[in-house]
Formats: C-alpha cells, sequence, structure tokens
C-alpha cells in the first residue's frame, strides 16, 4: 500500500503516526495492498479554498476526503481481485484541528490521527449525513482507532523488551 504525505501546514506533526494510522484502518478495512493514499496538511486559508470550492461553505475546516476512483459493486478497493486503485486523498488542516484538540481534551497528534481515520472511511464510502449512518461511522472510526492504539501500544512493549534484551546480551557477552 502506497501512501504519500507531505506537509505544507507550517505545523511540526508526527507524519508516521499519520501514516501509520491510515496503513492501519485500511488494513483493517481489508483495502487492496495495492492502493494508493494522498494525505496532505494544509495551512487555514488553503483549507477555507477547498471548503468553499468543493462543499460551497464558509471558512476553514479539519478534514476533507477527495475520492478519486468509483466505490462500485465491480470496483471495490477491498477486493483484493480488483486491479491497483488510487483511493484519493485526504486533507488535514492541524491549525483548525488544534483547537478540536483543546476542546476535546486530548493532543493535536490525537486530533490528527481521529481525523486521518474520519478522512479514510469518507474515502471508502462512508458518511454522516443520517444519525444512522453517522452512529456507524463514529462507532467504526473509534474501533479502528482504538484498536490502532492498542497495537501501537503492543509494538512500542516489544520494542523496548528487544532494546533491553540486547543491552542485557550486550552487557553479559562484556562480562565474559
Amino acid at each position: 500500500m502506497s501512501i504519500e504525505i507531505c506537509n505544507e501546514s507550517g505545523v511540526a506533526v508526527d507524519e508516521r503516526a499519520i501514516v501509520s494510522v491510515a496503513r492501519f484502518a485500511l488494513d483493517e478495512m481489508r483495502v487492496n495492498p495495492l492502493a494508493e493514499l494522498s494525505v496532505l496538511l494544509v495551512e487555514l486559508e488553503v483549507m477555507a479554498e477547498l471548503h468553499q470550492r468543493w462543499l460551497e461553505l464558509p471558512g476553514p475546516t479539519d478534514v476533507m476526503s477527495f475520492p478519486m476512483d468509483e466505490l462500485d459493486a465491480t470496483r471495490r478497493p477491498d477486493s483484493l481481485d480488483d486491479p491497483e486503485s488510487i483511493l484519493g486523498d485526504v486533507v488535514l488542516c492541524p491549525a483548525f484541528a488544534r483547537d478540536q484538540a483543546r476542546k476535546a481534551g486530548h493532543s493535536l497528534a490525537a486530533e490528527l490521527e481521529l481525523l486521518t481515520v474520519h478522512g479514510v472511511l469518507h474515502l471508502l464510502g462512508y458518511d454522516h449525513a443520517e444519525p444512522d449512518e453517522e452512529r456507524d461511522m463514529f462507532a467504526l472510526q473509534k474501533q479502528l482507532l482504538a484498536r490502532w492504539q492498542q497495537a501501537r501500544t503492543e509494538a512500542l512493549a516489544r520494542d523496548r523488551q528487544r532494546r533491553a534484551d540486547s543491552h542485557v546480551l550486550g552487557t553479559a557477552g562484556l562480562d565474559e
């Protein structure tokens, strides 16, 4: 799976975490491993222009998704039989997300991870215009984030253990 990220926002972010959560969500949703995704981080002014141009809504927003390939019964990104597909673009606005993160009581990194999953789900055809759609999409978003955070915590613990084991083995080798 190819995930390109470009930070034009002027805000320092953990790009590896954004790519990681996007990859995790796509894998969990069984998206074809040949699929391509682009994540772009932009300034407030750029997001406001995109928001006005594509949704005819004033001002910036936190995340927008721009699907490239139609999602239909004959060509789904979660089918391993389909050829490579370009899912589309997820556009994030860290400056806008920063205020949301403060209000939600979590970090900007956590907010961008949430918004990345949200954007990916939009690319896969999920929406929240109706109450039942919102309930389903937000529940799935919450599940994906929780599973990614658990997997990341476990991977970090394994990495710490490997480093500790290597240190002990390296020290033991010097004592002999």
